[in-house]
Parts: structure tokens; sequence; C-alpha cells
């Protein structure tokens, strides 16, 4: 079957995200997973935030959470309560320098909150706060070339996922797989899972 361009450059796409996340697991520190999974489950209430597309990966995140039983909140509703020493807060950025993040960061830091950076920078203002990082690549340098010769003679293109696409996607993959092996952890089966699981909808 012969394809199309337009197909060619959704395969390509494709097959960019997945060689992403496929980079990422590779170069996963496992004693950094053991920390994470650790202090998500020895916490007295596990904070989550991130914004935009970001934001919709920490909601995901926080609902898997709350199947497994952990008490779980996302930043910013109303019902979520103050922060505590005993509890953390998982920060989900690119960037690392999102304004209200850091914002929301330095709060937790102050009230003695572990903190948790999903992040692509873990040299970031985010990353440097953080008790815990956990790098998450995206956009790769070659994008912030904007020479076409330049990116030509070093055969290199620009990404065809657009702005923090690769980030974020891996991030929903990475923190799904996540819940995984929280899973074998805690002794929780998907029925379990399924009975905790949203009856009004």
């Amino acid at each position: 079957m012969v394809l199309t361009v337009k197909q060619l450059i959704l395969n390509d796409a494709i097959q960019e995200i997945i060689d992403n996340v496929l980079s990422v697991s590779g170069e996963l520190d496992p004693k950094n997973i053991e920390e994470m999974t650790g202090l998500l489950q020895s916490s007295k209430n596990v904070f989550v935030m991130g914004l935009g597309r970001s934001g919709l990966v920490a909601r995901a995140f926080a609902m898997r959470l709350m199947h497994l039983g952990i008490s779980v909140y996302v930043v910013g509703e109303t019902t979520t309560p103050a922060l505590s020493p005993e509890d953390c807060l998982l920060a989900i950025s690119g960037s690392g320098e999102t304004f209200s993040i850091i914002s929301a960061a330095e709060i937790a830091h102050k009230r003695g909150t572990k903190i948790i950076a999903v992040t692509s920078y873990v040299d970031s203002t985010l990353g440097e706060m953080a008790d815990l990082v956990v790098h998450i690549k995206g956009r790769t340098k070659i994008d912030s070339e904007k020479n076409y010769i330049t990116r030509q003679i070093n055969g290199k293109h620009q990404s065809l996922s657009p702005m923090g696409t690769l980030f974020e996607v891996t991030s929903l993959i990475f923190l799904d797989g996540l819940i995984a092996q929280l899973m074998i952890e805690l002794g929780k089966t998907e029925e379990d899972m399924k009975a905790r699981h949203t009856l009004i909808e």
C-alpha cells in the first residue's frame, strides 16, 4: 500500500512520540521510582497539579490514585484542603518554570510538604525546589534552532509533535505505568479499583 504524504506525516508523528516514550522508559532510575512510589504511599494526602494539558495528565493520575485508595486532591479545586508536612505535592511542568506551579511549590516548601517534580528540566526552578525529580524528556534542542539551513546540515528536522506534546503524552504514559507498579506494591487488583470507580456520572 502506498501511503500519502499526510499519512506519512501522521505515522512519523506517532513514531516520534513512541520513540520518546521508549527513550524515557529506558532512562528511568529504579531507585528514583522506588522513592517516588514510597512517598506516594506514605503521604497522608497527595496533591497533584499541572496547567493546561499537563493539568489534564495530573487529573488522570489523581483519578487512578483515588482508585487505589490513596487520599488525593487536585490543586485548585474548591474542596482541596491545606497542605501539611505529612503530605506530598506532585507538580507536572515541562519547563519547570510555570509561575503558578512555582508559587504552589514555594508554599508547599514553606509548609514542609514533600515535592515531587515531573519535568523536562531538572535544573529548573521547580527541579531545584523538589525533594524528588522525575526527568521526562520533551522537545529537543534542535527546536530552538531557527535557521533552516543549519537544521538541514545537522540532519535534523523540527519536531512533528507541537509544543509540549512529547512531554505531556510521555508523562501520561509514565504515570499510568507507575499506577501498575503501585497496584503490585499495594496488593490491589483491577476489581479493587473498579469498586472505587464513580457510579455518579
